[in-house]
């Protein structure tokens, strides 16, 4: 193929005038549709990853990513510990105390997941310690039985610093002959944090000693680790060099999957689902292509003919109305990345000139434009135009020049 020769061709044919007034319009049409469909899945799925990636900060970061559990006391804690730490992916490990608990107030009762922690730890629940006011992990001392609880969690509780809250837990149950007794314990709110997920409304934290105790268990003993890693996707791949570790001694190993697996399943599912939909407008701006060179290869039915009697084969005369249409394709990609980059960089102004709170007052949309994403959305965009030309190239090959020039 005389690939200069055909872009030229293809070139002068694209810039050239339509002697049909609705061709022209399709051509416009197609353009548009493919602009459209660029700039608003490039719009749409930025503010997806962008919520993904703050669900995964903020959310992930609140609950134990990945924890290890042995019925008995873990041997070779410090050797152990340093092994697992050197695994890749791990940013570091705690003793924890993980158990469901029931807080109580004066004036209400609420399910709560308690987690017990060391304060030398805060660093490593960087989401939660951050957003603590007033107090910080610090005040969490053992045998002061403290608490911070999440913002929602202690406006449901009607609560305020410095009073108290029951925490019972069926993990220290014990029987009496009037029946199973909770073990319980009122604890002393010295920190209320605020992360903006879910983890608000049912998340509170005490001292790992104080935890042991209120579940009836020794405060100088470890049987819980909670790992922290620099990408909860990656727990998956640390499962069985966790188990090495251990070696004989039985463990037992859980995820975020197993609680908040299916939440994210379905935040991926949507983002998805909202690329897929807006990849139809794109699908729909082929077809125009379609209909545009179509009409085209019936307007240049004469040239067409002309230039295979001069000899162009039938490979060139397709790649001249591919390389139309691509053109086509090409001016609206461009359009609609350009357009889609500059409003997602910018989204968040656009919305508050226009007046517009999505995620309520003083709020913000996270945006995160992934380079690969980009780069995706452009090669599918030209892959589905380039075959949209087919048919009308394999079209205007078709043409017989003495049938074509019978009546010129």
């Amino acid at each position: 193929m005389n690939f200069k020769f055909v872009t030229y061709v293809g070139y002068r044919y694209w810039r050239s005038k339509k002697s049909n007034s609705f061709a022209s319009f399709i051509t416009f049409f197609a353009v548009t549709g493919i602009f459209l469909g660029v700039a608003s899945l490039i719009i749409v799925s930025s503010v997806m990853n962008g919520l993904e990636g703050q669900l995964k900060n903020k959310l992930l970061g609140s609950i134990p990513q990945l924890t290890i559990k042995t019925v008995d006391p873990i041997d070779n804690l410090n050797d152990r510990s340093s092994k697992i730490i050197n695994l890749p992916h791990v940013l570091g490990l705690a003793p924890s105390v993980a158990t469901e608990a029931m807080a109580q107030s004066p004036s209400t009762i609420s399910a709560v997941q308690l987690y017990g922690m060391f304060p030398r730890d805060a660093e490593l629940v960087a989401s939660v310690s951050e957003h603590i006011y007033p107090g910080s992990m610090e005040d969490l001392v053992s045998g002061k039985y403290r608490i911070i609880l999440g913002g929602e969690l202690a406006r449901r509780l009607k609560v305020s610093i410095g009073e108290q809250v029951r925490l019972l837990s069926g993990d220290g149950v014990i029987y009496s002959p009037i029946g199973p007794v909770p073990s319980q314990r009122k604890f002393t709110l010295v920190g209320i944090f605020e992360t903006g997920s879910q983890v608000d409304a049912h998340v509170a934290y005490v001292h790992y000693k104080d935890a042991r105790r209120l579940t009836r268990k020794q405060p100088s003993e470890v049987n819980e680790l909670r790992v922290f890693l620099d990408d909860p996707y990656k727990t998956s791949v640390l499962e069985d060099q966790i188990r090495k570790v251990f070696d004989k001694q039985q463990v037992s190993i859980t995820d975020w999957r197993s609680t908040y697996g299916s939440y994210f399943a379905a935040v991926r599912m949507e983002n998805n689902m909202m690329s897929l939909m807006l990849s139809l407008i794109i699908l729909v701006a082929a077809f125009n292509i379609i209909s545009s060179l179509v009409m085209m290869v019936i307007d240049k039915t004469t040239d067409v003919a002309v230039l295979k009697t001069q000899g162009l084969s039938t490979a060139n005369v397709m790649g001249v109305f591919m390389i139309q249409g691509t053109f086509n394709a090409i001016l609206g990609l461009i359009a609609g990345l350009v357009v889609g980059v500059i409003i997602s960089l910018n989204l968040n102004d656009i919305l508050s000139v226009m007046g517009i709170s999505i995620l309520g007052v003083g709020q913000s949309l996270p945006v995160v434009i992934e380079g690969h994403r980009l780069l995706v959305i452009g090669i599918g965009t030209l892959a589905i135009s380039l075959l949209a030309t087919i048919y009308p190239a394999l079209s205007a090959a078709k043409v017989e020049p003495a049938n074509a020039l019978r009546h010129e």
